[in-house]
């Protein structure tokens, strides 16, 4: 059982290599995406995904926003949420609550880890940039 879970991960990895989505220059477009999300708003990895033409990589934008702490620029991967405003990612940010304290500093409502103004300050990039802004 072990082995073949295994091995479909080694499988998945491999496609997402073959088709780009797992590279370091589809990072790269991650962190440009969001380093334009505006302080107070939040969108989700499937947004992200769906901008960037990759509409069923929301997980690979989940291990990019795992990854942000090692980029030299700031990114403000405490404003990437999942689809229902749930902060999915907390426990990437050093603490229980830093995500949290993070959003509440700009404004958003939370609790139980769900945003409770998300409709309101959800950003789409694909509503707030144009195609090929970077």
């Amino acid at each position: 059982m072990i082995v073949a879970v295994l091995d479909r991960i080694r499988y998945f990895s491999r496609c997402m290599v073959k088709i780009g989505i797992m590279s370091k220059d589809f990072f790269q477009r991650v962190y440009e995406v969001v380093k334009r999300i505006p302080p107070g708003r939040v969108t989700s990895y499937g947004a992200i995904a769906r901008y960037l033409g990759t509409g069923r990589s929301a997980r690979m934008v989940g291990w990019a926003m795992n990854q942000s702490h090692t980029q030299p620029d700031v990114i403000p991967a405490h404003r990437v949420v999942n689809r229902n405003g749930m902060l999915t990612g907390k426990h990437f940010f050093g603490g229980e609550n830093v995500m949290q304290e993070l959003l509440e500093a700009e404004g958003l409502l939370i609790d139980d880890d769900q945003i409770l103004n998300f409709r309101e300050r959800f950003w789409d990039p694909a509503e707030e940039l144009s195609e090929g802004s970077f």
